[in-house]
């Protein structure tokens, strides 16, 4: 197999809703926020437009890896360890849809469409693996949350588009899927050794529950004011979690880098959600903080992985 094409993995994928996670993020800000942010503009429209480059870079890359190795292909679909993170394609996809839907609503819609299929089809895959006993406990790792709870994340973008009917049915399945697994995952993270340094990133995307079953919930179903508890753990959890990373600039970086960048994300939307149904500047301060630290990991990782990229080209 060509050496390029072995570098080439699901967990590229992450690097799409990185990126267009935060341009959708940073548009719901803009009126947070007005003079300092606009939408659409340079900032927004920036983020948008490199995600929808990343989908269009990965996908062919993996498209080519499926027929130059086909088995390595199938171990990302069979290895516990990352049929998770194979959610990142369809969820991504719907991330893109959402940024383009305004310029090309159809192209937005065929694609949300298609990434909402494609999520309901690898999600029906891993609860099928699952029911069968082939999942090995001690390999369940927080990728999980996206191939299952990625659902919570298409609403964003799906009622934006049109598509709140549609966005309740996957809303509602990943929500209750959420309500398994997170249990299940912080229960290993505090009771198993801890993951290997490379592997840390990771565990940020356990704030995409709490995040956007808020943030989501909220705009789906707007009396469920309940909802709002989940946005007050999701800022403990960022606070513990960045506590936990205090070391991270020695880890070594890698593909698993983009877990830092989907969640910090919508973490970030959530906080913007919050803010503008409590104005406050306390909480107008606290949406700031965590869209600056969701830009400033993006851009991190994003000029970390093209210089890794040029490197190993050269």
């Amino acid at each position: 197999m060509n050496r390029a094409l072995k570098n080439v993995h699901v967990g590229m994928y992450g690097a799409v809703m990185g990126l267009a996670g935060l341009g959708l993020t940073a548009r719901a800000a803009a009126t947070l926020f007005p003079g300092a942010l606009r939408a659409p503009a340079y900032f927004t429209e920036l983020w948008v437009a490199l995600g929808m480059v990343a989908l269009l870079t990965v996908l062919p890359l993996y498209f080519l890896k499926l027929f130059a190795s086909p088995l390595a292909v199938k171990g990302d679909f069979t290895d516990t360890g990352l049929v998770g993170f194979t959610g990142a394609l369809p969820v991504g996809m719907t991330l893109v849809a959402g940024g383009i839907g305004s310029y090309l609503p159809a192209l937005g819609d065929a694609l949300w469409w298609a990434g909402c299929a494609l999520f309901a089809a690898f999600a029906a895959w891993a609860l099928m693996r699952w029911l069968s006993g082939s999942v090995e406990l001690a390999k369940l790792n927080a990728g999980w949350l996206i191939v299952l709870v990625g659902g919570i994340v298409v609403p964003g973008p799906g009622i934006a588009l049109g598509h709140a009917e549609a966005s309740r049915y996957f809303f509602g399945f990943s929500a209750c899927a959420a309500g398994l697994l997170m249990p299940l995952l912080l229960y290993r993270a505090g009771t198993e050794k801890p993951l290997a340094e490379a592997l840390r990133p990771t565990w940020f995307i356990l704030l995409v529950p709490p995040s956007l079953i808020y943030a989501n919930g909220i705009a789906l179903y707007p009396q469920a004011l309940f909802l709002e508890n989940l946005f007050f753990f999701a800022t403990l959890l960022a606070a513990a979690l960045f506590a936990c990373s205090r070391g991270l600039a020695g880890w070594p970086f890698g593909a698993p880098w983009w877990a830092f960048t989907f969640p910090l994300d919508a973490f970030a939307y959530a906080a913007v959600r919050y803010a503008h149904a409590h104005p406050s500047p306390l909480w107008k301060g606290v949406a700031a903080l965590a869209l600056a630290a969701a830009t400033l990991f993006v851009a991190l990782v994003l000029a970390r992985t093209v210089r890794s990229a040029a490197s190993r080209a050269a």
